[in-house]
């Protein structure tokens, strides 16, 4: 995969630099670890690189958190590394697909078991389900997404929801009122769905995050 052509050397560098450490080691190198292997008065000129690396989309950050920076580009191509096992790191099932769209037949049988770097759910999910559709775009989830669920029967009105209607799943913003309950998409091409009384509803849990494969 060929890098921006924005970028310096130093950053071409940087970058292979980056991604060495993080083969090797599990985890990426400090600012400070940077600055010292490039020969860097202070971190502020690591920051500056990295900033770059990140506005090319090279790179992600996790503001406030050390070592959090992770490659979204590898040199050479696609590269899929295992997270170290921590105190930073969730192993989470994969459950089957949750419909942004309409609601579909859940599958529950685990296809598989995938290391997360915890920073990104709040509050802590119990596994994560592939979203299917897009009616939830404007909340910024998208078909494909991998959502994190925290299990719980309760939630607030206003809050982003895992449904089951009648043994099918569905995420939607839930919005309790006048003596009805709606599960409203974020995308005016869909109808929200009403849930009618008698039917077999249930919240199944909370949407807490996301991750996009292959972003």
């Amino acid at each position: 995969m060929n890098l921006p052509l924005s970028l310096t050397d130093t950053q071409h560098a940087i970058h292979a630099f980056l991604a060495e450490r993080i083969e090797a080691d599990g985890f990426a190198p400090s600012q400070t670890e940077i600055a010292r292997a490039f020969g860097f008065k202070g971190v502020r000129a690591a920051q500056y690189h990295l900033e770059a690396l990140e506005a090319a989309g090279v790179l992600e950050r996790s503001p406030g958190r050390a070592r959090s920076l992770r490659l979204l580009q590898w040199p050479g191509g696609p590269k899929q590394l295992p997270l170290p096992a921590n105190d930073d790191t969730l192993q989470l099932p994969v459950l089957g697909q949750v419909a942004a769209g309409v609601p579909i037949g859940a599958d529950i049988g685990s296809e598989q078991m995938v290391l997360m770097d915890r920073a990104l759910f709040t509050p802590t999910p119990d596994y994560l389900l592939k979203v299917k559709g897009d009616s939830m775009r404007d909340e910024g989830i998208f078909d494909g997404d991998l959502i994190g669920v925290h299990r719980t029967n309760e939630a607030r009105n206003g809050q982003v929801v895992i449904a089951r209607i009648d043994d099918e799943i569905t995420v939607k913003l839930l919005r309790i009122g006048q003596g009805r309950i709606r599960l409203l998409p974020r995308n005016p091409d869909y109808a929200p769905i009403e849930v009618k009384p008698g039917q077999d509803f249930a919240i199944e849990g909370l949407y807490c995050g996301l991750v996009r494969p292959n972003a």
